[in-house]
């Protein structure tokens, strides 16, 4: 069991629902500094100060994503993996994973996901925000030829995170190569090219790390273990 030896049972309680707050994460974090258990989740209806990865802001109206961080005590090293296995199964069978944890519908992000923790003190908080129900006309400009919905209704967010959660359990208790399998079945990158601040190449699938490979132009590999990884088309 990569999922530290807690029961499956356990995500999604003690539940903290906030009508707004400034990030279910630092809300989070600060539980989980003060000793909230494993599966504690913290949910919002509006967050306004919402982080994705390389400091963005994630943006979503009230009430139209699902904005949620989970406790994890002892969480495996492949956490990021995991979690982006579990939202494409809910996002259905041809959602896509951009390395590290975008999740892509149509080629369109419909989730994006943000691990933070103290590794040292054996905890991490999983965010996850999730486009359930929101239109991409409500979103900011900028983001209407990128961002993506899953086209359901406020109603669905409930019965969403519920699918989510128990999605996540399985994820959690796959051992690392049946992880990395499955994980490599929702590569949005494998075999295409790529550039990132270092350089560009090929996308050449993870590793057991959870590493990008990427065959260079000139020859050789490298892996990237952490950055933000552009689809070259």
């Amino acid at each position: 069991m990569a999922s530290g030896g807690h029961t499956a049972s356990t995500l999604g309680r003690p539940r903290l629902h906030l009508r707004v707050t400034t990030s279910t994460n630092d809300r989070a974090r600060a539980l989980a500094q003060d000793g909230a258990p494993h599966g504690t989740l913290v949910t919002a209806a509006e967050q306004r100060a919402g982080r994705g990865r390389q400091g963005r802001t994630w943006s979503a109206p009230p009430g139209r994503a699902l904005l949620l961080s989970l406790i994890l005590r002892d969480p495996p090293a492949l956490l990021p993996l995991a979690a982006a296995l579990a939202v494409a199964e809910v996002a259905g069978p041809e959602a896509q994973i951009k390395w590290p944890n975008d999740v892509l519908v149509d080629g369109r992000k419909v989730a994006g996901i943000l691990a933070e923790g103290r590794p040292h003190e054996g905890w991490a908080v999983l965010g996850v925000g999730v486009n359930v129900a929101l239109r991409i006309d409500e979103l900011p400009p900028e983001l209407h030829a990128t961002a993506g919905t899953l086209g359901l209704a406020p109603t669905d967010l409930e019965p969403t995170l519920e699918r989510l959660l128990a999605a996540l359990e399985r994820a959690l208790a796959l051992d690392s190569v049946a992880l990395l399998e499955a994980y490599r079945a929702r590569d949005a990158l494998s075999g295409q090219p790529v550039a990132w601040a270092g350089g560009s190449g090929t996308a050449a699938g993870v590793d057991g790390a959870g590493r990008l490979v990427v065959e260079l132009a000139g020859g050789g590999r490298t892996a990237l273990s952490a950055g933000e990884v552009h689809l070259l088309r």
